[in-house]
């Protein structure tokens, strides 16, 4: 089946992770998607894990699309990408804010010559206001939105928020992104008018924490019952008794029904103002049981439960291979699996494409495509170094 994006043509500026993942869906989906990078690269090519000089990090965030390393430090490599913004639909950028305008490829810029052009700027605070030159990566975002003391407060023990490992911020407003982009694009679709989506982490971070948003502007006296992990003999399991019925099978699933009927636990009010006692109840009975005969047993009574697992169990779960959750890409180094597109389509197809481009690999023929360039003044820009090629980078 054909993408849904197919015949959409994405000039990427973007770097690191957020604007990253927002073209990687955009190529999941058929869009012929343009990396185009200073000389050196995308600083995601040097980060680890690394195989024979390739970055599987890079790679999962970059595949499907094709690179041109292209020098915006001249004014003639400036005018090329011009030329190419000018033949876009989709131009995705996360500079900070003022650069592109700097390169005079701004949206006032790019847009007078392309009017159906879908501009989409993501930054940390947005592209106007105070924090606006703010430089910002996730872990700052997170800390800054209210996130990591969110977080610490429902921590027990803890002087001090959380480590950042897990980048939320850039992914989450990567997936904004693309969902914003395609409003665009059909909107476009009906009025021929592209936009201008200025998309700040900031924002995206504030979307996730609706219950902290509520609770922030109206205190509650009691705190809200925390999922917490249940401590098996050989690891942890989480369980969510949310409603009656749920809690009521839980408690014939661990062998004692009497919870039912225990005044503690009789009603959801109940059980919220007497959640810790339940959860050592559950302690207790998963104490000399196995991880996976505790999900065994409450999965049989329809708990909502799951056994702690780590990634790498989870990759290679029934789940992930009965969904068929990761892809196989290849880059020099071989072959490996990312994370495939997070939903599916009925009609069309959404899927991960199966390449990793080498840096510039696809210069000269995106401007021989793109701009109708002969070989001489494509050969004479690679001797400038104004377009570095790839059998340059294999030297």
């Amino acid at each position: 089946m054909s993408g849904p994006l197919d015949g959409v043509f994405v000039l990427d500026f973007s770097a690191m992770v957020a604007g990253p993942y927002c073209t990687r869906l955009l190529a999941d989906l058929g869009a012929e998607v343009v990396k185009v990078e200073p000389p050196e690269g995308d600083y995601m090519r040097l980060r680890s894990p690394l195989r024979a000089g390739e970055s599987a990090y890079f790679g999962a965030l970059n595949c499907g699309k094709r690179s041109v390393a292209l020098d915006l430090r001249t004014e003639r490599g400036r005018e090329v990408a011009r030329a190419l913004a000018q033949r876009a639909d989709v131009l995705v950028e996360n500079f900070r804010p003022g650069v592109m305008k700097r390169l005079g490829l701004d949206y006032e810029s790019v847009a007078a010559a392309n009017r159906r052009l879908v501009y989409c700027s993501i930054s940390g605070f947005g592209q106007q206001g105070p924090e606006a030159q703010r430089p910002a990566y996730a872990p700052i975002v997170h800390a800054a939105c209210g996130y990591d003391l969110a977080n610490l407060a429902y921590q027990e023990g803890l002087d001090r928020p959380l480590k950042t490992g897990l980048f939320v911020a850039d992914v989450l407003a990567g997936a904004l992104a693309f969902g914003a982009v395609s409003a665009a694009l059909a909107r476009r679709a009906a009025s021929g008018e592209g936009d201008y989506v200025d998309l700040a982490l900031m924002d995206a971070m504030f979307s996730l924490m609706a219950y902290e948003c509520a609770e922030a502007q109206f205190p509650v006296e009691r705190r809200r019952p925390l999922y917490r992990p249940v401590r098996a003999r050989d690891g942890f399991l989480m369980l969510a008794p949310v409603s009656d019925a749920n809690f009521e099978a839980m408690a014939r699933a661990a062998g004692h029904p009497e919870w039912i009927d225990d005044a503690r636990f009789r009603d959801a009010r109940s059980r919220e103002q007497h959640w810790d006692e339940l959860m050592d109840l559950l302690d207790g009975w998963a104490r000399d049981r196995s991880a996976a005969d505790c999900e065994a047993a409450m999965a049989a009574e329809g708990v909502p439960c799951a056994r702690y697992c780590t990634l790498r169990e989870a990759m290679d779960s029934a789940y992930a291979q009965g969904r068929g959750s990761f892809a196989k890409v290849r880059d020099r180094a071989g072959t490996f699996r990312v994370a495939d597109t997070p939903f599916k389509l009925r009609r069309a197809h959404a899927g991960a494409r199966g390449w990793i481009a080498p840096l510039g690999r696809d210069g000269a023929a995106v401007l021989g495509e793109r701009l109708g360039m002969g070989r001489e003044e494509i050969e004479t820009l690679i001797r400038q170094r104004i377009l570095i090629t790839d059998e340059e980078t294999m030297q």
